[in-house]
């Protein structure tokens, strides 16, 4: 039995070299020159980059680790977490409700005061239970720490009102912060959060690409770049996908492409489906790149809530991540700015993405001046991040049933249309193929 895969990211190239390794025949159709998705980086002027943002290799799946580590072998490296919030111009500890005693003394009782009187209100019963994000983030961490840095925060890297999104989502991913540790927190004793990631891993050379590239070295074969599929029908039996001028046929079809991209090469697709498929929301992302002389702060990577400080969301420092994605003398910095097609940032041109960033960046002092930049570049990413508005649920299900019905497997983050980090990209690969026939 042959199987293709839609899509040589992360995703479809983890699911190859599983299939593979069960003996089963397999073929990846990639529509960009190269494989990667998300995961592609590049190398420019001695800077190595991430193109679809900021990654970091770790995750609570021993497994999926074990597997992401190994295949990288020598080429890893491995860093002790040091990131922040910039917050009124401080670097507040990550995440905020353990960093509250670096805030300003108003600011730290406020959220205090608020997480506290929350508290009691809820064991009361006092508070309804949540109906979408925005009041699951008071529910759960009070007014104080949700208007300083949650809903803010939030708000700006989704693009979309927090009180239309949906909140099924969070439980797991955003954990619920021990009463104990809040009030060490604002007390000055330390305390970690996230603790899974405390300790994070990354590729020595070649950037977050060179973890995808390791998985694919026994499937190479097997894939096909540079073929993107206009059209997928039923032909005896077995599917038949072409790119206009070569078709392909398989026995099962796995997709890990956006369902954007997989629906307009399907026939028949009802009014209701598609409609249900529109509706799916989801940002794009803009990463800028700047290589500079000299050295940047200590941080792993830096949330920015305040709107005034940039338009970006977050920015990291890739070279405290390897010694070998910036030349000697020099280091890097990754700014990610989410956006929407039709947006203010969409209409901007690259240059003036790039001239916004470099300018933000040295007011806030992370740049001492323009001539210390010796590389700038942009990459735009169209599908980076689901959005889980309120009518998510509904309309997932409605796509999901039709791909199901016509055999269309659906495994990765923008098939199964679910926020999956890396890890959780491979271990949809993991899941799917143990239950494989």
């Amino acid at each position: 039995m042959k199987s293709a895969v839609l899509g040589g990211g992360l995703t479809g190239i983890t699911l190859a070299r599983l299939l593979h390794d069960r003996g089963s025949e397999v073929i990846v159709l990639e529509g960009n020159d190269r494989i990667g998705g998300l995961c592609r980086s590049r190398t420019e002027a001695g800077f190595t980059f991430d193109t679809g943002g900021s990654h970091i290799i770790f995750s609570r799946d021993s497994e999926v680790l074990s597997f992401m580590l190994s295949v990288l072998g020598e080429n890893a490296d491995h860093r002790k977490r040091n990131t922040k919030i910039l917050y009124k111009g401080r670097y507040v500890k990550y995440p905020f409700e353990n960093g509250l005693h670096d805030l300003p003394d108003e600011d730290r009782f406020f959220c205090i005061n608020e997480f506290v009187r929350n508290l009691i209100a809820v064991e009361k019963g006092e508070v309804p239970p949540p109906t979408n994000f925005a009041e699951w983030i008071y529910f759960t961490f009070g007014r104080g720490i949700a208007e300083c840095y949650m809903i803010p925060y939030n708000e700006k890297i989704w693009n979309y009102p927090v009180d239309r999104m949906s909140h099924h989502w969070v439980e797991g991913r955003i954990p619920r912060p021990p009463v104990e540790d809040i009030i060490r927190s604002a007390i000055g004793i330390e305390t970690e959060g996230y603790v899974h990631q405390a300790v994070f891993s990354y590729p020595v050379k070649g950037g977050i690409e060179a973890l995808v590239r390791a998985i694919s070295e026994p499937v190479l074969p097997a894939i096909r770049t540079g073929f993107t599929v206009t059209s997928i029908c039923e032909e005896g039996g077995r599917f038949a996908l072409s790119n206009g001028h070569e078709t392909v046929y398989a026995d099962r079809l796995i997709s890990t492409i956006p369902l954007q991209n997989l629906l307009p090469t399907l026939q028949g697709v009802p009014k209701e489906v598609q409609a249900a498929c529109d509706a799916l929301r989801y940002n794009s992302l803009c990463s800028v790149f700047i290589g500079l002389k000299g050295n940047v702060p200590d941080i792993s990577w830096l949330y920015v809530p305040d709107e005034k400080t940039g338009l970006f969301n977050r920015i990291s420092f890739p070279s405290n991540y390897s010694t070998a994605v910036a030349p000697p003398g020099h280091s890097s910095i990754l700014a990610e700015i989410t956006y929407n097609e039709g947006d203010a940032v969409s209409r901007m041109t690259d240059d003036g993405v790039i001239e916004h960033t470099v300018d933000s960046l040295i007011a806030a002092g992370f740049i001492p001046s323009h001539d210390a930049v010796v590389y700038t570049g942009v990459e735009r990413q169209r599908f980076a991040y689901v959005v889980y508005d309120i009518d998510y649920l509904k309309n997932i299900a409605i796509v999901r049933d039709f791909c199901r019905e016509r055999g269309i497997d659906l495994v990765g983050r923008f098939s199964q249309f679910e926020y999956l980090n890396m890890d959780g990209c491979i271990r949809s690969a993991i899941d799917f193929v143990e239950g494989y026939p």
